[in-house]
Parts: structure tokens; sequence; C-alpha cells
């Protein structure tokens, strides 16, 4: 199978890391860390009218009609510049769950506002029940055993959790169910949830590529800066090495990342497999980029000044986020073996 993006994708693509290079600088994320909500509402409008909320919605409800392979490039760019806007929740989780149900009532009242950048909509299932943007959320759809439930934001509480990633906020939400809320139940809700599941571990592993991408450049900068014994680390073999090492994984998991698109976008018959084998490949390029780019840097990366710190510990947020390295390979291991174990949200014989 040969699988390349189109010329279209590629400049989308470009054209995002243009304006995330200049719109999230990290002067400007570092900046949000003392506010509210740890947001920036001019950039989230921004990213409206740039197309970027609305990739997976129809082009009636405002968006770009795509589908996973179309947005997989744009997830990978946000990853790189560390943004800090619920980019996953609201586009790549609750707008495609919105379309999916097939409530007119429920999509016709939020997509147009979602993806314009006017509303934030964030999911939270069970198999990972701490929400990212639960506090700032216009609307949270949240799920009950086997039910979803569409919630307003002011008719629940949020507590906030801690996350060694200060720019993404975690929050424990407590809610009433109600059967005005409900939304879908039993096979329906079960069969989106699963979705739903697989979409944000896909949105998480596409993040690990731009994140690896970029501790690996901010290494590479350093290492041709700093000397040592009057020549640059970079010129020092184990260095070289070390840099290597990583970028040969991060190539190793770009494909299986995009087929993990694939499958999302076009129902494959081992999704399941393929995003959580994507997750392994591109969280383990990720972690091991933030090590060695913390070795380049020495004693100076343990500081705060230091712009690594924004990536590192986004790497190891989402290492653990929608599912630890463990589940995922346990996942992966049923479906190889075949054994007849299915491993779903809720875990072993799910």
């Amino acid at each position: 199978m040969e699988f390349l993006f189109s010329e279209d994708q590629q400049l989308f693509q470009e054209g995002v890391r243009d304006f995330l290079s200049k719109e999230c600088t990290p002067e400007q994320i570092r900046s949000l860390w003392d506010t509210d909500d740890g947001r920036s509402q001019g950039l989230w409008k921004a990213l409206g009218e740039l197309g970027l909320l609305g990739v997976l919605a129809s082009e009636d409800h405002g968006g770009l009609g795509g589908n996973e392979v179309d947005f997989v490039l744009l997830l990978e760019e946000a990853g790189r510049a560390a943004l800090s806007e619920p980019l996953a929740q609201n586009s790549a989780l609750a707008i495609p769950l919105i379309r999916d149900l097939g409530s007119a009532e429920l999509a016709n009242t939020w997509l147009p506002r979602l993806t314009a950048g006017e509303a934030t909509a964030v999911v939270g299932l069970e198999a990972d029940p701490l929400v990212h943007a639960a506090d700032s959320a216009d609307l949270l759809i949240l799920q009950h055993g086997s039910e979803l439930h569409a919630v307003p934001g002011d008719s629940v509480t949020c507590v906030r959790q801690e996350c060694n990633d200060f720019s993404r906020r975690l929050f424990q939400v407590d809610w009433t169910p109600d059967t005005a809320t409900c939304i879908a139940s039993g096979s329906q809700a079960e069969a989106l949830i699963d979705l739903t599941f697989d979409r944000a571990i896909l949105a998480a592993a596409a993040q690990q590529l731009g994140i690896c991408q970029q501790l690996i450049d901010l290494a590479v900068d350093y290492a041709r800066e700093r000397e040592q014994f009057g020549v640059p680390i970079g010129s020092f073999q184990a260095v070289k090495h070390m840099l290597a090492n990583v970028a040969v994984k991060l190539e190793f998991a770009r494909p299986v990342v995009y087929r993990a698109a694939d499958s999302v976008a076009r129902g494959g018959d081992h999704r399941s497999l393929e995003v959580s084998h994507a997750k392994v490949a591109a969280c383990e390029a990720a972690v091991a980029g933030a090590k060695a780019s913390l070795q380049v840097h020495g004693a100076i990366g343990y500081t705060w000044e230091v712009d690594l710190h924004l990536w590192m510990k986004r790497a190891w947020a989402l290492d653990v986020a929608w599912g630890t390295p463990s589940f995922h390979l346990a996942r992966v291991g049923a479906t190889v073996l075949a054994d007849g174990t299915r491993i779903g949200p809720g875990g072993l014989d799910a």
C-alpha cells in the first residue's frame, strides 16, 4: 500500500506550522500559566478562522468535511508548538462525536459555534476520567456507564488535579446524570465510546510526533552552540549517536501513526490495534527524545528558564493519557496473539 499525503494536506500543515510559530511562542505559553483558565480566547478564535477547529465537521456546519488523515498532520503541528488550547478535545473528539450521533438538533446548535471558535466542547470518558480544559468548556460530553450525556458547562463542578505540565489543566468533573441530558445509550453509546477512545489515542500519538521532533531540534540547536574542550558538543560521537537513535525512533513511529489515522478514518477492522500501536511507538520516541534532550542540555536543562520543559513535560503527560504504555502493549499483544481477549476502554475483557 502506498500512502502519501496530498499537496493540499502538506500545504495546510505548513500554514499551521507558520501560524503557530508566530502565535504560540514559549513566552506566550508561559504567560497563560497565571491566567484563570490557562487559555487564549484570541488564539482560539484565530484557530477557528484558520479552519483548524472544523477539519472533521461537515461543510454544512462550517467545517472542512475532512477525516483523521486530513487532521493527523495538524495535530502533529499542535504538538510541535506545545499548544495549550484543547484542540484535541474539541476538534478530534467532541466534534466528530456530535457529528456521528445523528442528532440534527445537537449538531445544528453546537457544531457551527465549535468550528468557528465561538465555543468549546470537551469529552470525558470513564477510561480517562480527568478532563482537559473542562473548566472553560461550554459543553461537556460525558460517559455514564453505557450512556453518553451532553451537559452544559454551568451544570458541572470542576476540581483541578495536579499535572506536571502547567499548560495541561486537568479536572475531575462532578455532575448528576439526567434523562434530559442523555444523548445515546446501549449499543449505540458503547460503539461511540469505543470510537471516541480510539480517536483520543490517535490524537495523543499524533501530538507526540511533533513533540519529539521539537525535542530533537532543541537538542541539536543547543549542541551546536554549547562548547566543551573548545569545540561544540554536537561534534562528539556520543551526542550524535544519542540524537540519531531518537530520530530513528521518530521516523519509525510516523508511518505507524499515519496508518492508524487511515484506519480510524475508514473504519478499519483492526482500528484499536493500530491506534494502540501508534501510541506505543510515538510515546516511546517522545519520551526518548525528552531524555536525550535533557542529557544534551545538561544541568541547565533542569531550570525553568529553558524552553525544553514545555515539550519534555508534555511528552510525559501524554505518555500516560488515554491509557498507559502497559495498557496499550497489552492491547496490541491480545490482538497479535489472537487469544480472543478484547481490551476496550474499560480494560481487559471489556
